[in-house]
């Protein structure tokens, strides 16, 4: 896909030249077009830098050619990742801030050129994580933190063994430090040490599952080496670590694209009141109502919501809260009053139709069946409300959310081994 993009700017800077040259000479015609195949030269060595994780040495080439074109959002974003990488190397923690702010204004300078690819996305969120001041901190212990500065030096020097010097010492000093273990684990992976690397992975899981990083740097790595089902495994464990973090779902989706799948998640259940739609089709041919319709079942759905909102049981569920929000509990119950409701329709000759020909409908009623009804509603249908109570619900039912994920909306991969492994190469990691 690079060298389509690539052979595209070429081409539009050739036919430039061509429609320029009846207003210049022949020789200016012959220095643009060499200073264009020039520039075109760099930029491909400075693209091939960084894609070879040599990120400091692609920096210069960098700044040059974004001086040239401000415009081109890929080399900006580019730009900015290295910027990150250098800004690690700076022994003064105030020069390091003010390398990372700059790297945010580029990004979106990125982004305003109208680059939206994952890469830019991700550089963007983690980027606005930052502090005001652009300062960034691993420990509050001041011999580890030290520790991780001079590990991170070394890393984006691309001295490995220096890195993973410092954070074992990182590590010795504080054994509980999660991003110490998942650098060293990241370490490795650079060195083409998967063995390594997938024990350090596997250890900052067990310092704290519910950080999706050390997940998806994994499945990250299956996916290089090929392991797209294993790696599939992972991006679900991310998933159900931290469902509403972006940058998950983008690389899942990179996953997805690179096995040509796609991930499912249809809606479940009826979307409006049953009645009134055929109530409003059938005045318009001058005709009574269907007698027998599913709006039953919405109504069931309905009287719950109501009872929660405005009958007191929100209070009676959560009496320490000040106020009413839609909860995850209410959600659920009001599912499983339309579900009992559509299975007595189901029941019956007159609207057993309706509800086994409505693929939304059955789904709902798999979704109970399979005891996923919670997940499907967190995954699903969470708004800002209900995502409140994801973490408890996490801490009792992983297994569910991955049950969920794992059954009705990550498919699995065909027989796919390393063909287009090199494919997301660009999709979003940040070191």
């Amino acid at each position: 896909m690079k060298s389509q993009r690539l052979k595209a700017c070429v081409f539009f800077l050739f036919f430039a030249n061509l429609v320029s040259c009846s207003l210049v000479s022949p020789a200016r015609a012959r220095a643009e077009a060499q200073r264009d195949a020039a520039y075109e030269g760099k930029r491909r060595q400075a693209i091939e830098l960084f894609d070879q994780g040599k990120r400091l040495e692609a920096l210069p080439l960098l700044e040059a050619l974004v001086q040239k074109n401000p415009k081109d959002g890929e080399l900006l974003v580019d730009l900015a990742a290295s910027l990150i990488r250098h800004a690690a190397t700076l022994g003064d923690p105030e020069a390091s801030a003010k390398e990372r702010l700059r790297a945010k204004n580029v990004v979106e300078q990125a982004l305003d050129s109208g680059n939206h690819s994952p890469l830019a996305l991700n550089l963007r969120q983690l980027l606005e994580a930052l502090p005001a001041n652009g300062s960034i901190q691993f420990s509050e212990n001041p011999s580890v933190e030290q520790a991780m500065l001079r590990g991170e030096a070394a890393f984006s020097r691309r001295d490995f063994a220096e890195a993973i010097q410092s954070y074992a010492k990182a590590l010795e000093l504080e054994p509980n430090n999660y991003t110490a273990a998942l650098f060293t684990g990241n370490t490795y992976h650079k060195q083409n040490d998967y063995a390594r690397a997938a024990k350090w992975y596997e250890r900052a899981i067990q310092l704290d599952p519910n950080v999706e990083t050390a997940y998806r740097y994994y499945g990250e790595m299956l996916v290089k080496q090929g392991d797209m089902s294993k790696a599939r495994t992972m991006f679900i464990h991310a998933a159900v670590a931290e469902p509403y973090n972006r940058i998950v779902w983008r690389d899942l989706l990179a996953w997805a694209d690179i096995n040509r799948v796609e991930l499912d998640f249809k809606y479940a259940g009826l979307l409006s009141d049953p009645r009134a739609q055929g109530k409003d089709e059938s005045l318009s041919h001058g005709q009574r109502p269907h007698p027998k319709d599913l709006s039953d079942a919405w109504q069931a759905y309905q009287a719950v919501r109501m009872e929660w909102k405005d009958g007191g049981k929100f209070k009676q569920h959560f009496p320490r809260e000040a106020s009413y929000r839609h909860s995850l509990a209410e959600e659920v119950e009001a599912l499983t009053a339309e579900i009992n409701a559509l299975e007595k329709l189901e029941g019956d000759v007159e609207t057993a139709e309706m509800v086994t020909e409505n693929p939304s409908l059955l789904l709902l009623l798999k979704l109970h069946q399979a005891g996923v009804l919670g997940p499907y509603v967190l995954f699903r249908l969470a708004d800002e409300d209900m995502g409140k109570d994801y973490s408890n619900f996490r801490s009792a039912n992983r297994g569910k959310l991955e049950q969920y994920l794992d059954t009705f909306v990550v498919p699995h991969p065909p027989g796919r081994t390393t063909e287009v492994l090199t494919a997301p190469a660009r999709h979003g990691r940040s070191r």
